[in-house]
């Protein structure tokens, strides 16, 4: 009986064998790095974590904002004032926020910019003219 093809056959068989036993470890290195380097990433987090609690207790309270109303252009019309330190008028707001200058535009401003002073994050200095509330 000849037994050579048979020996050849396991010999083939062995190679893939051994062939995916390589593969497989290398692809266990290569995860245990990326494992290590994930590892790593959640410990910094923690210590930032421990670190971001422990500062929170030294920063002063502040009081709670006014919640604004659900508007795109009231965080707008904030960030004009925070950018301008001067008082404006719903007119100078509307071509802040590049509104075309029409009569419906800016009387919806000044009323948007009333609702600001009416939440007392804004203030009237004079009729019509709004500033930032100190």
């Amino acid at each position: 009986m000849n037994i050579e093809p048979l020996l050849d056959a396991l010999g083939l068989q062995e190679e893939a064998a051994r062939s995916l036993a390589d593969d497989l470890r290398t692809q266990i290195t290569q995860l245990q790095g990326r494992l290590r380097e994930a590892e790593t990433r959640l410990e910094h987090l923690a210590i930032t974590r421990k670190t971001v609690t422990a500062l929170a207790d030294r920063l002063p309270t502040q009081a709670a904002s006014p919640e604004l109303p659900d508007h795109p252009d009231y965080p707008r019309i904030l960030a004009v004032f925070n950018d301008d330190s001067g008082p404006m008028r719903a007119r100078d707001v509307c071509e802040a926020l590049d509104h075309v200058l029409l009569p419906k535009n800016i009387e919806g401003t000044r009323a948007k910019l009333k609702r600001l002073v009416k939440l007392g994050i804004l203030t009237e200095i004079d009729t019509g003219s709004f500033a930032r509330k100190q």
